[in-house]
């Protein structure tokens, strides 16, 4: 019988956001996979949780992967903790559940804080639909193809940043998504926590002034629709009718369905476009 991986989340500041039932598997299981051990021990010394860790980060998750899925076959039960929040979300969990289900093995996840979902409730933005891009990349040409699709993202966008690159991606956000609103979560759940809905111009104003303090989550609104409409509108109105007809057609769509789209794109009637290209041809 193969054991089982318990993805357990943690708090994210405050220590009280631990579930009973994360306690409780944190004692039952054989170990514990966690992030940085060091860190780890406070947490489970608090709650008198005597289980052996081993690490499991970033630098060491494919080999020790493979060392926690032989003890996994051996029938060992393991519970995963990353530093704070939920195992798996932008931390390197996801490389051990991958493995697991490779393998056959079950996965369990306890859940709790995410310091994403958090931030989200608390924005003031819509939550109905989002995109979360945890911290954007930081090699620049990966970069800039992520900023340059969250250009047009029309769902609400969660980012992670640390408060030393704050004010450098604020900069990159404002030149490609423009100033939305944007929600400032920091220190969440913790003493000095804040959530600060403003503009990303008047965040760039405030963190010229003064330092960033905290991990932060930003959470920016999406583009709005008729926002997105009217740039679609402009930039056909710059071609010909024939033109824009000609780009749908040249991608083998018949006449009828290629009318349907400029249409669209231009925010008119199909018949207006039919009336259009009757009198040009005439």
């Amino acid at each position: 019988m193969f054991g089982k991986l318990y993805l357990c989340a943690t708090p994210i500041g405050n220590l009280e956001d631990i579930t009973y039932r994360v306690i409780r598997v944190l004692k039952e299981v054989d170990l514990i996979g966690a992030e940085d051990t060091r860190h780890s021990i406070k947490l489970l010394n608090h709650f008198e949780i005597n289980t052996p860790m081993t690490s499991y980060h970033e630098f060491n998750k494919y080999e020790k992967a493979e060392k926690l899925i032989n003890l996994l076959k051996e029938g060992k039960n393991i519970a995963l903790i990353t530093d704070a929040g939920t195992p798996g979300i932008s931390d390197p969990g996801e490389v051990l559940v991958e493995r697991c289900f490779d393998e056959g093995i079950e996965v369990s996840s306890v859940p709790g804080p995410a310091a994403c979902i958090t931030a989200l409730t608390m924005s003031g933005l819509s939550t109905r639909r989002f995109a979360f891009e945890a911290f954007l990349p930081r090699e620049k040409k990966e970069r800039a193809v992520i900023l340059e699709e969250l250009k047009n993202e029309m769902r609400t966008i969660i980012l992670y940043e640390a408060p030393h690159h704050l004010l450098g991606t604020l900069k990159e956000l404002y030149e490609t998504v423009g100033d939305r609103r944007i929600t400032l979560c920091r220190e969440l759940t913790k003493k000095y926590e804040e959530a600060k809905r403003v503009t990303i111009s008047e965040l760039i104003e405030k963190y010229e002034k003064e330092e960033p303090k905290g991990e932060c989550v930003l959470v920016i609104e999406g583009k709005s629709y008729d926002e997105l409409r009217k740039e679609n509108e402009s930039k056909w109105q710059e071609r010909s009718i024939e033109e824009h007809m000609e780009y749908y057609e040249s991608q083998g769509i018949d006449r009828k369905d290629a009318m349907k789209k400029v249409a669209k794109d231009r925010g008119v009637s199909k018949r207006d476009i039919y009336q259009y290209l009757i009198e040009a041809q005439k």
